[in-house]
């Protein structure tokens, strides 16, 4: 839907010292089906992701949905199963976040950067499974102010689901529309300029409600921002 994400994630990594590696074979981690509770449809999906990333150090994901989905519930998924359950537990313990991982594992500090021009103001969504799975909070907002000299303008309610919600924003629509309404109408009141958010489902669902209402307010996923702002090599510390 963006690959500017895709392609931004790589560069950050790359500058924080890291050999990237996208498997052509990969797919859907099945959270989806996971969600719905079509579970004999999601341990397929799993088994090939699993096979396909196990042999690598770490996985990484511009994703808390996705991420939390491969850390938590992969090792569910397979709980009566105990040769995929160790090779998922397996997976889990290197799967991370692409923000948690810059911070808490490499301690991406750049050299040089191209700090943030303009006077835009900036204001930042903390999605549900990042936030509560994957304990993201603290770093996407220390990566805005090392790497782009952000300081994040934070609005009311920024915890609070944006009514996406994977499969729920089509069940129930309406309650859907009126939590993406309030959470779109606490950055304005924030007088952002640009919503930030580190999982695509979120952004998607924002932006295309700010659409429809026809409003003047840029959503954008961290990643792009960070990457547009690097100018020079950065330092990263830890194993890659």
């Amino acid at each position: 839907m963006r690959p500017s994400v895709a392609f931004s994630s790589i560069e950050l990594l790359e500058q924080a010292g890291c050999e990237v590696e996208v498997p052509a074979s990969q797919t859907c981690c099945g959270q989806p089906a996971y969600n719905t509770g079509a579970i004999a449809d999601t341990r397929p999906l799993a088994r090939q992701l699993i096979t396909t990333f196990e042999s690598y150090d770490y996985l990484v994901a511009p994703s808390g949905s996705c991420a939390g989905m491969i850390r938590h519930h992969y090792p569910r998924l397979f709980a009566d199963e105990p040769e995929w359950q160790q090779r998922a537990n397996a997976l889990a313990e290197r799967c991370w976040e692409i923000t948690s991982f810059l911070v808490d594992v490499m301690d991406f500090r750049p050299q040089e950067f191209a700090a943030d021009s303009g006077e835009r103001k900036f204001s930042y969504h903390d999605s549900c499974a990042g936030l509560r799975e994957m304990g993201i909070k603290g770093q996407p907002r220390r990566l805005l102010q090392d790497v782009c000299g952000i300081e994040v303008s934070e609005m009311a309610g920024t915890d609070v689901c944006c009514g996406f919600g994977g499969t729920f924003c089509a069940k129930m629509p309406e309650i859907s529309s009126k939590m993406v309404d309030d959470k779109i109408d606490n950055a304005l009141a924030a007088e952002a300029d640009v919503l930030l958010g580190g999982d695509l489902g979120c952004l998607l669902n924002i932006a295309g409600r700010i659409s429809r209402r026809e409003l003047d307010l840029e959503v954008r996923h961290v990643t792009e921002v960070l990457a547009d702002s690097l100018s020079g090599p950065a330092i990263g510390e830890g194993k890659s």
